[in-house]
């Protein structure tokens, strides 16, 4: 949601806080002053995170809110998989986003591993992350990231050139036929900007081979391995292959089955396998299911496949 407002000579010299309260019906200054500290409030295209600002006239402002939390998510022990000098792994939940976005910068993981690194008195140089690897939103499980300079070549490079083997469980509508398979296409955003879809030219190769774990009613969970890395490739090809995600509604999965809710695509990065950037060596980490992926697979027991 984005809200915008344009000051004139009557607002000179007024607080930010104090104007965004005035004008937001119905958010306390508290959640106006969350919004503006997570870095949602923009003027004059650039984002600021002073409350106490004073605006002149004329100014263009723009407030995006994304429905998340207004606490910033922080990284604990519990979320690390792996940490070194040159990576660090983590285990992400659901609902955080990768990078900053224009409703969010603190809370992002981004940000949140500024925080956590800045905590380790190993690191007296100046702070560089790598992202060579990307979630969305909305999924959770294994992602890696490079946090030394002699680290962010070889781990771009193994991402890039699809040496690291990335793994995903998802819990699609349907069964699928066969139970096992590629899914072959191009991939393009749509004009909109917020779908991918397949076209016939034009678009991005994008490979996915996919085999079944288990059967339920109306459902299945099935393994996935990308072979590329595109943007909502498994969303996509999925819902493009009858079986959308279930809670990924932008894609036409349901948003409930069988009784229960689903908050969002129940899609999972389970594994990473690559060579360490810096020794060399065969590293793999797993993320276990998260909760809501659980909850649907312990009542509702399936049928294993072989």
């Amino acid at each position: 949601m984005i809200y915008r407002f344009q000051t004139d000579g009557a607002d000179t010299g007024r607080r930010l806080d104090h104007f965004l309260a005035e004008r937001l019906a119905g958010r306390s200054r508290g959640e106006v002053r969350a919004h503006i500290d997570l870095g949602g409030v923009h003027i004059d295209g650039r984002r600021t995170r002073k409350s106490g600002l004073l605006l002149t006239a004329g100014q263009r402002l723009e407030i995006h809110q994304d429905n998340g939390p207004l606490e910033p998510f922080r990284i604990t022990p519990a979320d690390i998989l792996f940490q070194d000098n040159y990576l660090l792994v983590l285990n992400k939940p659901a609902g955080v986003e990768t990078q900053p976005t224009l409703a969010r910068y603190r809370g992002t993981l981004y940000e949140a591993l500024q925080v956590w690194l800045k905590r380790d008195t190993r690191f007296g140089r100046k702070l560089e992350i790598g992202m060579a690897q990307r979630l969305d939103r909305d999924t959770s499980g294994v992602i890696v990231f490079s946090i030394h300079p002699r680290a962010h070549k070889g781990l771009t490079e193994q991402i890039r050139d699809r040496s690291a083997a990335k793994h995903y469980l998802a819990l699609v509508t349907g069964h699928l036929q066969p139970e096992r398979g590629v899914w072959q296409s191009q991939l393009a955003r749509d004009r909109r900007g917020n779908r991918i879809r397949t076209v016939d030219h034009g678009g991005k190769e994008a490979v996915t081979c996919y085999r079944t774990l288990c059967h339920y009613q109306a459902a299945s969970l099935i393994e996935v391995r990308l072979e590329t890395g595109r943007t909502h490739q498994i969303r996509a090809q999925a819902a493009d292959a009858g079986h959308p995600l279930l809670g990924d509604s932008r894609y036409g999965g349901p948003a409930d089955m069988a009784g229960i809710s689903l908050a969002r695509q129940c899609l999972h990065s389970r594994r990473l396998a690559l060579l360490h950037p810096v020794s060399g060596a065969a590293m793999e980490w797993t993320a276990p299911l998260p909760e809501e992926m659980l909850r649907f697979h312990r009542l509702f027991p399936g049928r294993r496949t072989r």
